[in-house]
């Protein structure tokens, strides 16, 4: 298992815990491989949504599973902007939103699903779950 961050934003501790951290979320979720995280701006998520998925709106995360393609690899976009107005929205730390977020990309990774109301709980659950389990502490 291999972690990679690109553009890690500035957090409370350093980038060598989060990726030991998220390392071992991605092996409880039986995870293998080389997993990439980049951090991007709002305006950067907003293209990357309308070039692959055709969705004109913001997002916090995209996930990429290239497991079975020559990259054998997981591509997880997070938008730095959205963790931070959503840590506001929600009341908690931005260590806990980004932490929430990026394990919210590796549960897509692992099949879970977000479409329905029903998905969406669950994946709320699971994340719940690995934050109370692996979270890096602000």
């Amino acid at each position: 298992m291999q972690v990679v961050f690109d553009n890690f934003p500035n957090t409370s501790k350093g980038v060598t815990l989060w990726a030991a951290k998220i390392s071992e979320c991605a092996q409880w979720l039986d995870l293998d491989g080389l997993i990439c995280f980049k951090f991007v701006s709002d305006d950067e998520m907003l293209a990357q949504n309308q070039a692959y998925l055709k969705h004109d709106t913001l997002t916090d995360i995209l996930t990429f599973d290239l497991r079975d393609t020559p990259a054998a690899e997981i591509n997880v976009l997070i938008s730095v902007d959205r963790v931070a107005d959503n840590a506001q929205k929600f009341k908690v730390s931005f260590e806990t939103e980004l932490f929430r977020v990026m394990s919210h990309g590796l549960l897509h990774a692992s099949g879970l699903s977000d479409k329905s109301n029903e998905e969406q709980a669950i994946m709320r659950k699971r994340e719940d779950e690995l934050i109370n389990m692996f979270h890096v502490e602000p």
